[in-house]
C-alpha cells in the first residue's frame, strides 16, 4: 500500500473510532495535568488516576506542592514507576514554577525543557494538550504503531516523531497523539507479536 494511501486509511480508522478522544489523565488545571504527566512515565494512565486525587487534595498548585516535604510527595504516588526520583522532580519543579513563571506552567517548549523531570516528551504532551500548540508526543504505544503500520523505522522514538510529522497534516497531529495510543492501548497492543487487527492487515497487504 503507496504511503498516501496508508495515511488516509489510518487517519479515516481513527476517526470513526475516537472522533473525540479525551485526555486519559485526570487533572483540574495546568499545574496538575504537567504533575500527572510526569507521573504517566513508565505507569499506567489509569495508576495514575487512581494515586492523584489524594495528591492534589493536598497540593493542587505549585505553591501547596513546595510546602510538601519530598517524603510526603513520595508516600502518596509510591504505586508509582521511580516514585523517589519522580518525587524530588515535582517538587524542584514546584520551585521553579515558583522563582521563574509566577507560579504559572510556561507555554514554550524551551522553558518547560527547563523544568526538572520534564523531557521532551512530557513537554510535547503539555504543549498540544494544554496549549493546543501542534506536537507529537511519541511514547511506547505511539512507537511500536508507527513501526508495525511502516511509517517509521522504528529506530527510535526522535526519528518516529520526525516521520509522523512529515507524514501526517500538522493541524491533525493533537488528535492522532490521542488516537494511536488509544488504538494501540485497545486493538494492537504490545504482546501480539504478529498483530491482526485492521489496520496491520490493511497497511501491510502489498
Amino acid at each position: 500500500m503507496k504511503l498516501s494511501k496508508k495515511v488516509e486509511f489510518i487517519t479515516s480508522e481513527l476517526d470513526k473510532l475516537y472522533p473525540n478522544p479525551d485526555i486519559p489523565l485526570d487533572h483540574e488545571n495546568n499545574f496538575t495535568f504537567l504533575v500527572a504527566v510526569m507521573l504517566s512515565a513508565q505507569s499506567t494512565d489509569k495508576k495514575v488516576n487512581e494515586i492523584t486525587p489524594n495528591l492534589f487534595q493536598k497540593a493542587n498548585n505549585p505553591d501547596d506542592m513546595n510546602k510538601l516535604e519530598v517524603n510526603e510527595i513520595r508516600d502518596i504516588i509510591r504505586q508509582i514507576g521511580l516514585a523517589p526520583t519522580k518525587a524530588k522532580n515535582i517538587k524542584k519543579m514546584s520551585q521553579q514554577l515558583l522563582s521563574n513563571h509566577k507560579g504559572e506552567v510556561p507555554n514554550t517548549f524551551e522553558e518547560l525543557e527547563k523544568l526538572a523531570g520534564v523531557g521532551h516528551k512530557t513537554a510535547s504532551v503539555i504543549m498540544a494538550q494544554a496549549f493546543n500548540t501542534p506536537a507529537f508526543p511519541v511514547d511506547t504505544h505511539i512507537h511500536r504503531l508507527a513501526y508495525r503500520w511502516g511509517l517509521s523505522s522504528g529506530k527510535n522514538v526522535e526519528t518516529t516523531e520526525k516521520d509522523l510529522k512529515r507524514i501526517f497534516k500538522r493541524e491533525a497531529w493533537n488528535k492522532l497523539h490521542l488516537q494511536i495510543i488509544f488504538y494501540g492501548r485497545e486493538w494492537c497492543q504490545a504482546r501480539k507479536t504478529k498483530c491482526e487487527c485492521k489496520i496491520c492487515l490493511t497497511t501491510n497487504d502489498a
